[in-house]
């Protein structure tokens, strides 16, 4: 027979019993499913994004509680956050996240895609000064218009025309501001189940993105090759 089956939040126990291993890490108030009852797909999906970024981000595993709503919530996801039509970048798209899920007092979804943005935007410190106070960030008019736009819909505000006038005097259309509005009540529910759940960021979304890569080191370990 194979190897026992652990949890998704466990961690390996080592020969000899493992008495003394710390405690599995605690991510949710939720069960987190064992990885062999898992829907083929679900777990498909995640080996891949393992592969990829070297970890498996907790809400993964969270969420793997439903995974109907699994399923459904990644695929809205992936449509609002990694399409490739309309004007946002990625990095915009992060700090839409971030500006609004510090709004929502979302440890999780603050901690994760401050992250990613220093990954897209190459901008170590600007994810902190927006988690501050984005009023207050080295943001250009742009970036500002953007952020303002997602707030207001954040914060259940009165959409006018002077909303629409304001992002296309910076250069989006009526097209963008649904994407930038679409981002801010995703995870305005996102960050709701964050809280329900009481997920917890993975450690090592704290530092990604904060040092440049010393690409020369990079290139000088290739030649030593």
């Amino acid at each position: 027979s194979g190897p026992p089956s652990r949890r998704l939040s466990g961690r390996a126990a080592c020969p000899g019993g493992g008495r003394h291993d710390p405690p599995p890490e605690k991510i949710s108030r939720y069960p987190v499913p064992y990885k062999k009852d898992l829907p083929y797909d679900i777990v498909e999906l995640m080996e891949e994004v393992e592969s990829k970024g070297g970890f498996l981000p907790n809400v993964f595993k969270v969420l793997s509680h439903r995974p109907a709503e699994f399923r459904a919530f990644f695929a809205y996801y992936n449509e609002l956050m990694n399409k490739e039509t309309g004007r946002l970048t990625k990095a915009d798209r992060e700090l839409i996240v971030v500006a609004t899920s510090i709004h929502n007092k979302c440890l999780y979804c603050v901690v994760s895609h401050s992250a990613l943005h220093r990954i897209y935007s190459k901008k170590p410190t600007l994810s902190d000064q927006v988690i501050v106070n984005y009023e207050n960030a080295d943001l250009g008019p742009r970036e500002r218009a953007m952020l303002d736009f997602a707030l207001a819909v954040c914060c259940c505000d009165a959409i006018t025309e002077q909303h629409f006038q304001s992002l296309e005097e910076v250069g989006f259309d009526r097209e963008d501001a649904w994407d930038i509005a679409a981002i801010a009540a995703f995870f305005a529910m996102s960050n709701r189940l964050a809280h329900l759940t009481d997920m917890r960021p993975n450690l090592e979304f704290y530092n990604m993105g904060r040092i440049p890569r010393d690409k020369s080191k990079d290139k000088a370990g290739g030649e030593s090759k």
